[in-house]
């Protein structure tokens, strides 16, 4: 059995580039590692296909199934089915500017699959995943549908209200605006990290004071 000289400090003994037990590492827990991010982003793109495949699918349905602009009552007033044909936005909005609206989608498609690859949190995997698949569904109408190639209508089925119609696509952008709204509130960044301060780990900013309790420099 080895022993220590006398005098020494048992700390020496540890060999290079090793940590003693217990020591904490500058890496936050939170922080995504490449293999967490990986599995996070195929989770975000299967739900964002799953999203795409039911809103195409509702859509294909309702060209077969509903009369365009006659509505059919599910509660009432408050919740109808009414097939109309969306050259625009949310509400109809920029209705005459649908090739510019479809160049805005592909950029958040974009993004968003730019963003999957430093994805650490759950919460912002499953909004991705939402607003890729919302993105995607709609985006699919303006390549595909009449009038022609980046200029078709998105086709709209769900009424509310009378206030205005949407989609499949359009519930999963709503929720997934909703869900960032909670995360960004929260403070947890794409990489699962809180970037909300805690108020004791904020430096102070009084001035250091002297013995008599006065600022130092003070006449």
């Amino acid at each position: 059995m080895s022993s220590t000289p006398a005098g020494a400090d048992p700390a020496s003994e540890l060999p290079p580039d090793r940590p003693d037990d217990g020591a904490v590492s500058d890496v936050p827990a939170t922080a995504a590692g490449p293999q967490v991010a990986r599995r996070l982003g195929i989770w975000s793109l299967g739900l964002a296909a799953l999203v795409l495949a039911i809103d195409q699918l509702t859509k294909w349905w309702a060209l077969m199934a509903l009369a365009p602009g006659v509505p059919v009552p599910l509660l009432g007033e408050l919740l109808q089915l009414r097939l109309v044909f969306n050259p625009g936005a949310a509400l109809s909005l920029a209705t005459g500017y649908t090739w510019v609206l479809t160049i805005v989608v592909v950029a958040v498609v974009v993004v968003i699959l730019a963003a999957l690859r430093r994805l650490g949190s759950r919460g912002w995997a499953l909004a991705l995943g939402l607003l890729l698949g919302g993105a995607l569904g709609n985006l699919v109408d303006r390549l595909v549908r009449d009038p022609g190639f980046a200029r078709g209508h998105v086709v709209d089925m769900i009424d509310y209200a009378g206030f205005f119609v949407g989609n499949v696509a359009d519930i999963a952008i709503v929720a997934a605006a909703a869900l960032i709204v909670v995360l960004s509130f929260r403070g947890i960044g794409l990489d699962g990290r809180r970037h909300v301060a805690d108020e004791k780990d904020a430096p102070s900013t009084s001035e250091p004071s002297g013995q008599d309790g006065r600022s130092e420099g003070t006449a």
